[in-house]
């Protein structure tokens, strides 16, 4: 059921209870947009979440008009209530930001299931760690899903989760279910050792209830329809599915009957409505105001056929989407662009819509 922008904050979100948040999408839809905004709005109730980037590109960084991120945890963001527009105080939350190295990621792998320590240093400066990820490329991918589930499994020193959810930024829609199920192809390559062992604990994870797979997309149809096969893969992959962002929804400008009136003959209203606003000064000649309005006719009515083409195609888009039977969230257009007060906005929405 879509929850459309402004609709009044849900008691309960929707995902009580999930841990770990993949967001995908197609190139282009805003993913590592809306995986950021997820976060600063599962962390507005005094949570604790970890961002985390798999793509090299540190786009999170560049969200947050920070420094590129090494492979560490860092403390990007804190915010409460307020800072999205949402009622009430309560104690500030934490997003932290991780970009994923494949390099190191693998050293520390070696390290913590084969103790190599200097060994697996040596590997690295013969160039073992690019002749691993290159010619087995699922090692990278398990690497990157293995880090992801660690730290959504991971405790402090007083027992309690170092993290009240990870939000990972995933590759694109196109690739998400091959990218999370290589585990079980590693799983049944590797029948035993802690290999095996490792890629089962991550597929404990990814297929459980605690884990949800969001998809992003635009009103549009080649990404409707690459967001309708994506869920689809994931759901015969028995991945858990989660809901489906809207980006970029511009809001109307037309009314319902405007819109279906456009395609009729309607130069002689619109020219009265014009002159009736005031084109044409203060001379009340009709032969004045037929001049200076004459011109604004065809590009007035050529903006409102393609006005009216647009909502009946995002109107199709949405039904297409409704059938998916799946949460749906729908984020405004950002006209000015996304800076750090537009992510808050963002973030302010998801909340009210019950995605966080």
């Amino acid at each position: 059921m879509a929850r459309t922008p402004g609709q009044a904050a849900r008691r309960d979100p929707d995902w009580e209870g999930v841990r770990l948040h993949v967001v995908s999408g197609k190139g282009g839809t805003g993913k590592t947009t809306l995986a950021a905004a997820l976060a600063l709005a599962l962390a507005a109730d005094g949570g604790r979440v970890l961002l985390i980037e798999v793509e090299g590109r540190q786009g999170i960084a560049e969200l947050f008009g920070i420094a590129a991120l090494p492979y560490e945890e860092r403390r990007i963001a804190s915010v409460a209530r307020p800072q999205l527009g949402l009622p009430g105080e309560g104690t500030p939350g934490e997003v932290f930001a991780l970009a994923i190295d494949t390099e190191q990621a693998l050293l520390e792998y070696l390290e913590m299931f084969y103790k190599l320590g200097r060994a697996g240093k040596a590997l690295q400066k013969v160039g073992f760690v690019d002749f691993a990820t290159t010619i087995a490329p699922g090692v990278r991918d398990v690497l990157l899903t293995g880090k992801a589930c660690e730290a959504t499994r991971r405790k402090g020193p007083d027992g309690r989760r170092r993290y009240d959810a990870v939000v990972m930024d995933a590759p694109p829609t196109g690739r998400i279910t091959r990218f999370l199920n290589v585990n079980s192809e590693v799983a049944g390559l590797a029948r035993i050792g802690p290999i095996h062992t490792q890629a089962q604990a991550v597929m404990r994870v990814l297929k459980s209830p605690e884990t949800a797979v969001h998809l992003v997309t635009l009103l549009e149809e080649m990404p409707v329809q690459e967001t309708v096969d994506g869920i689809g893969e994931l759901r015969e992959a028995k991945l858990p599915v989660g809901g489906v962002m809207v980006n970029m929804v511009r809001p109307p400008v037309l009314d319902a009957a405007a819109v279906t009136a456009v395609d009729g003959d309607h130069r002689e209203d619109v020219a009265a409505a014009l002159g009736e606003a005031g084109l044409g000064g203060r001379s009340r000649r009709a032969e004045a105001v037929r001049a200076a309005v004459d011109p604004l006719l065809d590009p007035l009515l050529e903006q409102a056929r393609e006005h009216a083409e647009r909502v009946e195609l995002e109107r199709e888009q949405r039904a297409d989407l409704q059938q998916l039977r799946l949460p749906t969230y729908e984020l405004p257009l950002l006209g000015e662009g996304v800076d750090l007060g537009g992510l808050y906005r963002l973030a302010g929405e998801l909340k009210r819509q019950g995605a966080a």
